[in-house]
């Protein structure tokens, strides 16, 4: 591979940069290529160009724009991706340490390094247009999540509600979930966790979203959530990790920098909820306190 080929970012992921940038026919063949990815990318040059209703100069023209020397080695790098793509945690547990460090030292390392690796590789372009959209009064905002990643968007539910109204954490079953898309539309902002391995449920929700033009932020790992198919901000995040689980640290980290832009976004709005929220949780427990006999009133937790 030539040097302007990124070893370290997924062809998706450079495919989402440069798109603006592309002259009419390359944009066509990286959409293709995106809609159907990774498996279109494994098709022939001739499928592909076909998908693209262009012609194979065209799809080759893309690839040396990559920084791939022809379409084979875009191909390669692609059924590399493929193979992490799909890795699981067993896989990972005869995966050799690279040194004798400590599992603490080792995890320090490990962590810093894929957290700063997130951050190199983010464009700040796709961070700001997501703030943007959760930043929007017109706009609802939900955030669903898979069985880990979950977590991560109750998260950022919980800082939301305190920043703006119109928000909500989708737990509960899938026909929960159908019965909330029953409701969105145009004026919906649908924030998707969705990491390796990814879950179907999350998927198949987030393209019946699309489908009734619902806007998608997408946060995902390196290998890219086939959601990203359909997602109008797309912001990964890497998941190497000390144990052979991945980890979400990174991820994570990613989400504090977007909850800071989109307090960013609001200004003065969101500084304004923010001290109506105090003053009613204070206001709670002030009346819970008088309702509560004094025996039975457990005692505040400190910073309440």
């Amino acid at each position: 591979m030539t040097t302007g080929a990124s070893e370290s970012r997924t062809v998706a992921a450079q495919l989402r940069e440069v798109l603006p940038q592309l002259p009419r026919a390359e944009q066509r063949v990286a959409r293709a290529l995106l809609a159907g990815y990774p498996t279109a990318g494994l098709e022939p040059l001739a499928i592909v160009a076909k998908l693209a209703q262009t012609s194979a100069a065209t799809v080759l023209r893309l690839a040396y724009r990559l920084g791939f020397e022809g379409y084979p080695e875009l191909q390669q790098a692609i059924k590399r991706e493929t193979q992490q793509r799909y890795t699981s945690p067993l896989a990972q547990y005869g995966t050799p340490q690279e040194d004798s460090d400590s599992v603490l030292g080792r995890s320090g390392r490990v962590l810093l390094e894929a957290t700063a690796a997130t951050f190199e590789q983010l464009p700040e372009g796709e961070l700001l247009k997501a703030a943007a959209l959760l930043a929007d009064p017109g706009r609802r905002v939900s955030a669903l999540g898979g069985r880990f990643s979950t977590i991560l968007a109750q998260y950022l539910i919980a800082h939301l509600q305190q920043l703006r109204p119109g928000t909500v954490h989708l737990a509960g079953s899938t026909a929960d979930h159908a019965a909330h898309l029953l409701d969105m539309g145009r004026r919906d902002v649908l924030v998707l966790f969705d990491y390796r391995r990814y879950q179907r449920e999350s998927i198949a929700f987030a393209n019946a979203a699309a489908a009734r033009n619902v806007k998608i932020v997408l946060l995902t790992d390196p290998w890219l959530s086939p959601a990203a198919a359909v997602a109008d901000v797309v912001l990964p995040a890497q998941v190497r990790s000390p144990s052979p689980f991945d980890s979400l640290t990174p991820a994570v980290a990613l989400l504090e920098t977007l909850i800071a832009a989109v307090v960013e976004e609001l200004g003065e709005v969101g500084r304004t909820r923010v001290a109506e929220y105090d003053q009613m949780a204070d206001d709670v427990l002030r009346e819970d306190d008088r309702q509560t006999p004094s025996k039975e009133r457990p005692p505040r937790p400190p910073g309440d």
